[in-house]
């Protein structure tokens, strides 16, 4: 049957896996042992943005309100034992049975990531979705990170996407900005550490990847397709 929809590209953290809860628990956690608060309205203005010595970052705060501080070895250790306990080991809600829906119907797919190559990769494969995907993009593998479009721009280039026919899947306000400004059609699953972000932007708006349908996602297409108008949310 012939479609409308060409592609999807999909962000990682937050989209396909939960990655945000475990960082930002894992630093919680430390944060709290040490006598210190961590909270989610601090912790979300960084969500969707990947920055050299992000960690080291939440270590120099740590060191700044609490002189129970552990060095930084020790801080890198505990949070990345911590991270890999509380990471999920599947994929996040109707992500699995949406690539499966979109693959069966023969639509491009890939992943546009700020987070680097070494953390993309093998996460997707170590939940069982990387072949389910035409290309991986990471952040270092383009000039500009998200908010910049470059990882859309690049996943359309490497499936031989239509952007004017390509969907994208966001959970924070730089990626929402990064697909926007790519031309893609934007679709965002808030996180729950993301709707503190202004999301307004997106065409279409829904609580997790299982109320999306092939023929929601052409509909969403098909509507920009004739006159640009706003999708129903």
């Amino acid at each position: 049957m012939p479609t409308t929809l060409d592609a999807v590209v999909f962000d990682f953290d937050g989209i396909v896996l939960d990655s945000e809860t475990p960082e930002y628990e894992s630093h919680r956690r430390i944060f709290e042992r040490c006598g210190a608060a961590l909270t989610p309205d601090e912790w979300c203005a960084q969500i969707g943005v990947w920055t050299q010595g992000h960690h080291e970052r939440w270590h120099a705060r740590l060191c700044d309100v609490s002189p129970q501080a552990p060095d930084w070895p020790a801080f890198a250790s505990e949070q990345t034992r911590l991270f890999q306990v509380l990471v999920p080991g599947s994929p996040m809600r109707g992500i699995r049975d949406l690539l499966d829906a979109l693959l069966a119907r023969g639509v491009k797919t890939a992943i546009a990531s700020s987070a680097p190559a070494r953390w993309v990769a093998p996460a997707a494969a170590g939940i069982g979705v990387s072949g389910l995907f035409r290309a991986i993009v990471a952040g270092d593998q383009v000039a500009h990170r998200k908010p910049a479009p470059d990882v859309y721009l690049e996943a359309v280039r490497l499936i031989g996407a239509d952007p004017r026919r390509t969907v994208a899947i966001e959970d924070s306000a730089p990626g929402l900005a990064s697909a926007r400004a790519a031309g893609l059609k934007t679709i965002v699953i808030p996180h729950w550490l993301t709707a503190r972000h202004d999301l307004s932007g997106a065409d279409l708006r829904v609580a997790h990847a299982g109320e999306l349908t092939i023929d929601r996602l052409e509909a969403l297409i098909a509507v920009h397709a004739v006159d640009g108008a706003p999708a129903a949310r």
